[in-house]
């Protein structure tokens, strides 16, 4: 009889365009731009826990076991100190992270040690000193996972967090000390535990 092995290797998770994740018709307004809640839920896939205790305990059997999961985090672990912006991305985009040109990681920014895949970072992006960007969210009794987008000029402040299935959109601000739980309007001013929109997005007067 055939032995399955107990290391499932994580499938990849489909990648996300910011812009048509997000709807960014005029007539909504910010603040039911910023209601995206579900939209994030909707890209999280959830899975119950591997045995009888919280499903955390079991992350090898579901993240692609220690050797795996022991080099993404030690790569990770490397590029969070060095100081060499270019080098940080080649680290980065070596464990499977997308990550765009000129892009600016800050000092101390973690990210998901699981799933670094699933993490796209657009072009001229910058993300402040001591920032989570999160694709997995372990609870007692189930686990999801989730990509998470980051589109182009993004400009994240310091110890700002990241949950699994967000979508920023391109030229967003998020104020330091954040919890981004939901998706992120084009162009929008986003800041709080959780976020609220603090300044809407500039809109185009016709000529």
């Amino acid at each position: 009889m055939e032995t399955e092995s107990p290391y499932r290797v994580p499938e990849a998770q489909p990648v996300v365009d910011p812009v048509a994740a997000i709807d960014v018709s005029p007539d909504h307004a910010a603040d039911e731009l910023l209601n995206s809640k579900n939209r994030r839920k909707k890209r999280l896939r959830s899975y119950p826990s591997a045995g009888r205790y919280n499903t955390l305990w079991y992350f090898p059997h579901v993240t692609g076991g220690y050797l795996r999961v022991i080099p993404q985090s030690l790569v990770l672990m490397v590029a969070r100190y060095i100081p060499f912006l270019g080098l940080k991305n080649w680290l980065y985009r070596r464990i499977g992270m997308r990550v765009g040109r000129h892009a600016s990681i800050g000092f101390m920014v973690m990210f998901d040690i699981f799933f670094p895949q699933d993490i796209t970072i657009g072009d001229d992006t910058i993300i402040g000193y001591n920032s989570v960007i999160l694709c997995h969210e372990f609870m007692r009794h189930e686990w999801r996972r989730g990509p998470v987008v980051i589109g182009p000029h993004v400009t994240i402040g310091a110890n700002t967090t990241i949950l699994p299935g967000v979508v920023i959109g391109e030229g967003a601000t998020i104020s330091a000390m954040s919890l981004v739980n939901r998706d992120v309007p084009p162009g929008a001013m986003v800041g709080g535990v959780p976020i609220r929109v603090l300044e809407a997005a500039p809109t185009q007067s016709g000529a």
